[in-house]
């Protein structure tokens, strides 16, 4: 997506997702704490409901920047979930115009998992785990 084109400010929040095609997990955090923190999870299937609550987010949250993970497969090639969360972000850039930043997030929901994330908030902690991530791995 945006990768370094689009800097984020010194001091902004951001809003991440862990999109999966019945749940997508939603954290925010801000890039100069380099913290995040698991907000909900959007449940709906319906294409124009999961936008309609992430616009509500995005209203309510104000972030400077959006986050996505982007699964793989272990050895690094892309598969179908790979293609669908690259659609996401590229839907999210189109609809709310923010900057929209991807992460390779192999391994994030069992990495939630095995922090203590239960079955209901796992999607929200993976989505913290992501945006981490990036926070690690930006130089902003």
């Amino acid at each position: 997506m945006s990768g370094d084109a689009a800097r984020v400010p010194a001091a902004a929040l951001l809003l991440a997702f862990d999109f999966g095609t019945r749940r997508i997990g939603v954290a925010s955090g801000n890039n100069l704490t380099r913290s995040a923190t698991p907000l909900t999870t959007v449940g709906d299937t319906a294409v124009e409901a999961r936008f309609a609550a992430i616009a509500r987010l995005i209203a309510d949250w104000q972030p400077s920047a959006l986050v996505v993970g982007v699964p793989r497969h272990p050895d690094g090639a892309p598969h179908d979930n790979t293609r669908r969360a690259e659609r996401f972000a590229r839907q999210l850039l189109g609809r709310f115009g923010l900057p929209v930043h991807e992460v390779d997030e192999r391994y994030t929901t069992t990495e939630a998992q095995a922090h203590g994330a239960s079955q209901s908030d796992v999607d929200a902690a993976s989505a913290a785990l992501i945006l981490e991530q990036y926070f690690n791995e930006s130089t902003a």
